[in-house]
């Protein structure tokens, strides 16, 4: 009887609690797809490329100035003087701790920017996610998951609503 009562015990607790989850509304959104697709993501993506071209530009420029010193270097190696090799060397080594400075800068630059502009974008989706869940009353929406059905994935909704600037500044 004692070994019933204990099977029985997680059976009825489950009976009881199914109720209360038949009626829990679930949402997934899927941020990764929010900030690759919105409409504010595509225009940040675009603002940020403009703002890093010229720089980009110029670090492109000197790696192929870097490249063509070495190749010359290289070409030129046998029959150049001892004094003209170790000249062209110490400007060719100057130039490369130029380039990785200024390319380490670059990184460092556009993350912040990058990270900057997500986190405006993420914000945004944020109030759109708050503003669907209490139209359409969500009792939990999560952002992110192993696993989640496409029944309850409201990614697009929020997408749209990001479109049709549906989003409190």
């Amino acid at each position: 009887m004692k070994h019933l009562f204990k099977a029985l015990v997680p059976v009825l607790l489950a009976l009881a609690v199914a109720p209360a989850l038949a009626e829990v509304k679930l949402g997934f959104v899927n941020g990764q797809r929010v900030v690759n697709e919105s409409p504010q993501a595509v225009r940040a993506k675009k603002k940020i490329e403009k703002e890093f071209e010229k720089r980009d530009q110029e670090l492109q420029k000197v790696s192929k100035q870097l490249q063509s010193m070495q190749e010359a270097m290289e070409k030129n190696a046998v029959t150049m003087a001892e004094s003209e090799r170790r000249n062209k060397e110490r400007d060719f080594n100057d130039l490369n701790r130029d380039f990785q400075r200024k390319q380490r800068e670059f990184r460092e630059d556009l993350n912040l920017r990058q990270n900057e502009e997500m986190a405006a974008i993420f914000e945004r989706a944020n109030k759109v996610i708050r503003q669907i869940a209490e139209a359409e009353k969500f009792d939990l929406i999560v952002q992110e998951a192993v696993y989640f059905s496409p029944r309850i994935d409201i990614t697009e909704k929020v997408i749209k609503a990001l479109g049709d600037g549906a989003a409190a500044k």
